[in-house]
């Protein structure tokens, strides 16, 4: 047996369910090209929402050293003093990323690109299966249409659930109104009467297998369902919606700045 090499640098990377390419279908096994060109070992773990990331990291006891958080989530870590400024001569690659998602405009959350590198970016919208939901899906209203009673799955977070109600009551999703919180909350609460339930990851498994027949969620992992059953299908409703942007950062205190940002 081989003994174990005392020198080895062991990364923890803490990212999104269902984010990263893992050799499945054809694809690169991204973690373990990496560990095979660097010799670096990747502790890969995952979470289902930004709060959940943010309290691991404030609670302690567990040291991350590449995380993906999305942009008012990166904005809220950098004002906290929780993130490491990047050394981009470290990564390279930053130059082959389109200059208008490293922009103020589309990344205000870090305005001088000084705390993260642009990984994922999308937009929310509806999916629904064609077969149960007949009608036009054009507004966020559906998800409160007790026609669909039990069969509504709505996010388990508090911004983009909080986005779509302030979308139907024509607020900015960035308001800091304390009416207009407290009318977004009001209307939220109202969704009870269709019995929704709360999920994150577990749509991707809910809708394809026709567990329920509405939800919202992201663009890309809608396509990807819709590909799985021809009876789903996607639409962003008249309301609007909002880009997000999630983003490669390094934790404040990490003890493998350089290899972590090989790894970005």
């Amino acid at each position: 047996c081989g003994e174990a090499n005392p020198d080895q640098v062991t990364l923890n990377v803490f990212n999104w369910g269902e984010y990263i390419s893992n050799g499945e279908d054809g694809s690169l096994d991204v973690i373990a090209e990496f560990e095979k060109q660097t010799g670096i070992k990747v502790n890969y773990t995952t979470y289902e929402t930004n709060e959940a990331l943010y309290n691991k990291m404030k609670t302690g006891g567990v040291s991350y050293d590449v995380i993906i958080p999305s942009d008012y989530m990166i904005g809220k870590m950098i004002q906290e003093n929780m993130l490491e400024k990047l050394d981009f001569s470290n990564i390279p690659n930053y130059e082959l990323i389109d200059d208008r998602f490293k922009s103020s405009e589309i990344a205000p959350y870090d305005p001088e690109g000084a705390y993260s590198v642009p990984y994922t970016w999308g937009r929310v919208g509806l999916i629904y299966n064609t077969k149960y939901v007949t009608e036009p899906v054009n507004s966020w209203n559906i998800l409160w249409d007790e026609a669909y009673k039990n069969q509504i799955l709505m996010f388990d977070n508090p911004r983009d659930a909080f986005g779509i109600a302030q979308f139907l009551l024509g607020q900015s999703v960035n308001t800091e109104d304390t009416a207009e919180l407290e009318a977004a909350a009001a209307l939220l609460q109202k969704q009870s009467a269709v019995s929704p339930v709360y999920a994150m990851d577990q749509i991707l498994e809910k809708m394809p297998n026709e567990d329920a027949y509405i939800a919202p969620y992201y663009v890309g992992d809608c396509l990807t369902m819709c590909d799985e059953n021809e009876d789903l299908t996607f639409t962003v409703p008249q309301e609007g919606t909002n880009l997000f942007l999630d983003a490669m950062c390094i934790p404040k205190g990490t003890k493998h700045k350089k290899e972590a940002e090989q790894f970005i």
